[in-house]
């Protein structure tokens, strides 16, 4: 697929550039990018922030790690608000954000409750079926069509370009367009826990999300995923959906989380080492250079070893590879290329690590991929100084 390539990952390729080209015309920073921040937004402005989001920096301040950075920054543009119910921007632009996330991932759980709790905001049907059916943009609001477009180019191309940027920040505006981005992210990692363990619609909900592959039949029929049921199911109404929807009882992402132990624990589970490889495996499959190149040292130093790590940083073949690391490079192959994970890979990743430590590796996939779509939007830079070490398409390999 078609990727837009940024300006910025010149510098990651200064050593391949033609002879004669200046090294400082190489990294040199994108036009919109923040020279303070490195990235699009410019650097926090504490005075901006409400009481709860100013302990959050002044607590982030005091730590070793100094101001925040990163996802952590960005992110503290935004409103502050529960994003699922009270961002800004509203009820049917948060709902189409949802539904343009499920769509670019091809999740039909997401996309069936979501649809049902857009139509219950107002959101009109055609502007989901545009959603739906990927159809041009024409006829809808300016932004309404920007949310869409973004995400559709975020998702597809893994970037954001300067224009497609540059109009929603227009139309938008910076806290929206934080708030609209977050969303985006957060979905993104609710849409790949929901892919992992294939949770499919109650019985007898209708499946309308058009799909370019067929859902695996690994599922329990009492829970309609690949996790076996801990309480008794019960069928909520449409009736019922109006205003603040709800999950039917006893399936859906929060009760798939239910089935890990926390993040807190799992690297006294699994080891750090594992943890560090699944954040590779992650920033690989969504070209993530800033989150590649911060944890690849820290990988090194867990333990992954160099030869493993240039087989996630090339998509290299598996062959020799230990069974419980390749195991967990196929499941992240497929979970976020594929966006489904087959029969045979799940059951050969839960051999390799049971339900519950894969729940929380999951979890901790998804936290990444939420952040890889905040640092490509805002076209999060390294810091200065730092070497990029992820090969991006369109790039020569070092």
């Amino acid at each position: 697929m078609r990727r837009w390539m940024q300006t910025a990952v010149a510098l990651a390729w200064a050593a391949f550039l033609p002879a004669g080209v200046p090294a400082a015309q190489a990294g040199q920073l994108p036009d919109d990018v923040n020279p303070e921040s490195r990235s699009r937004l410019p650097p926090i402005d504490r005075e901006e922030l409400d009481p709860a989001r100013r302990e959050a920096y002044d607590a982030a301040v005091a730590s070793p790690a100094g101001a925040p950075t990163g996802t952590a920054a960005l992110r503290l543009h935004g409103s502050g608000a529960s994003l699922r119910f009270e961002a800004p921007m509203g009820r049917q632009l948060t709902e189409l954000t949802v539904l343009t996330t499920a769509r670019e991932y091809d999740q039909p759980y997401e996309w069936a409750l979501h649809e049902l709790e857009a139509l219950a905001v107002g959101l009109d049907d055609g502007i989901i079926d545009i959603v739906r059916h990927r159809k041009p943009l024409t006829g809808l609001s300016d932004r309404e069509a920007v949310i869409i477009e973004v995400g559709r180019e975020l998702f597809g191309t893994r970037s954001l370009s300067a224009d497609t940027y540059a109009r929603a920040l227009a139309l938008l505006g910076k806290t929206n367009l934080v708030d609209v981005i977050d969303v985006m992210g957060r979905y993104a990692s609710t849409a790949a826990t929901l892919t992992a363990f294939n949770q499919r619609m109650p019985a007898g909900w209708r499946q309308s999300l058009p799909l370019p592959f067929t859902h695996p039949n690994d599922i329990h029929p009492d829970s309609r995923s690949r996790l076996a049921l801990r309480s008794p199911a019960s069928q909520t109404s449409v009736a019922e959906l109006y205003g603040r929807m709800l999950s039917p009882s006893g399936i859906g992402p929060g009760v798939i989380r239910g089935y890990g132990a926390g993040q807190a624990t799992l690297e006294a589970r699994v080891g750090r080492r594992l943890m560090q490889l699944a954040i590779l495996v992650t920033a690989r499959a969504h070209d993530s250079q800033y989150d590649w190149t911060l944890n690849e040292p820290k990988a090194l130093e867990a333990g992954v070893e160099a030869a493993l790590i240039d087989v996630v940083r090339h998509g290299g073949p598996l062959t020799g590879v230990d069974e419980r690391d390749a195991a967990l490079i196929a499941f992240g192959r497929e979970l976020f290329g594929d966006h489904n994970v087959s029969a045979e890979t799940y059951a050969r990743t839960v051999q390799a690590f049971g339900e519950q430590d894969l729940v929380d590796i999951t979890g901790l996939m998804g936290a990444h991929a939420a952040d890889a779509a905040v640092l490509a939007a805002f076209d999060q830079h390294l810091p200065e100084g730092v070497e990029p070490l992820l090969p991006l398409p369109g790039k020569s390999a070092p």
